[in-house]
């Protein structure tokens, strides 16, 4: 009954959904830091790649653009990225974008193998299988295009998120924290969607077409970075120790 109230609510609400969805995804990266510390992050990082590949070909429309969930569900890598960056350091940072980048592989191998195989001839089960195999070989059938734009992009805009938020930290002598969230994100987004628009959508659609496409998305990336700012102030100035949190808590 609830569900059903949400889902009828929010079908004439869209904008309303994401900006909820964004709240609720970047306060899951926050819960995680604060029971795990940066094991929580790395999770964080995980979990939202493994949710952009399982829904990133789910296409919306927000303030009347086309957007993809994958575009929504990648908010909280470069949040947790900025926050490892924060209070823990460069190292750090670019540790959790090299386990970002195998996860991605990881996930593309095994998603891969997985369509491989046929599904069940059992009479009893076997229109359910075939309505499954289908359904898994649409969100996971690949193109190279996709795989190559995919992971060219992740890899090469997050190392530069790292790099050039503690150039703006080093410039601005640790001071103004929104500063080198918010540039280093705007402008490691920026690279992210030139790159996987030029390899993945031009070819398939002219230049110019392919551009539109991205920078249509860039704008609702635009606003999640300047979302996340407040997220990130809060848990920077929390107090805590690096703990293992199951351990203590048995």
């Amino acid at each position: 009954m609830i569900t059903e109230f949400f889902a009828e609510f929010f079908s004439s609400q869209q904008e309303l959904l994401w900006f909820t969805t964004i709240a609720v995804d970047l306060g899951f990266s926050v819960l995680l830091f604060r029971l795990f510390g940066r094991q929580g992050l790395y999770a964080s990082i995980v979990i939202s790649l493994l949710l952009a590949n399982l829904q990133g070909p789910k296409l919306t429309q927000i303030f009347g653009l086309q957007t993809s969930m994958g575009v929504i569900l990648y908010s909280s890598i470069y949040f947790a990225t900025d926050l490892l960056s924060e209070r823990y350091g460069k190292k750090e940072a670019n540790r959790a974008v090299m386990i970002g980048f195998v996860i991605s592989i990881m996930i593309i191998i095994m998603t891969s193998i997985s369509i491989m195989y046929l599904p069940s001839t059992n009479p009893k089960t076997a229109t359910f299988a075939m309505d499954i195999h289908l359904a898994t070989e649409t969100l996971f059938n690949f193109t190279p295009r996709f795989v190559i734009g995919s992971l060219l992009a992740y890899f090469i805009s997050q190392s530069f998120d790292v790099w050039i938020y503690h150039y703006i930290k080093e410039k601005t002598q640790g001071k103004h924290l929104w500063l080198r969230n918010n540039g280093s994100t705007l402008i490691s987004q920026a690279i992210d969607t030139v790159i996987y628009g030029v390899v993945v959508w031009w070819g398939v659609v002219d230049f110019a077409t392919a551009m539109q496409l991205a920078m249509a998305k860039y704008v609702l990336k635009v606003v999640i970075a300047l979302f996340d700012t407040p997220f990130l102030y809060w848990a920077r100035n929390w107090d805590m120790r690096e703990q293992d949190w199951v351990s203590k808590h048995p």
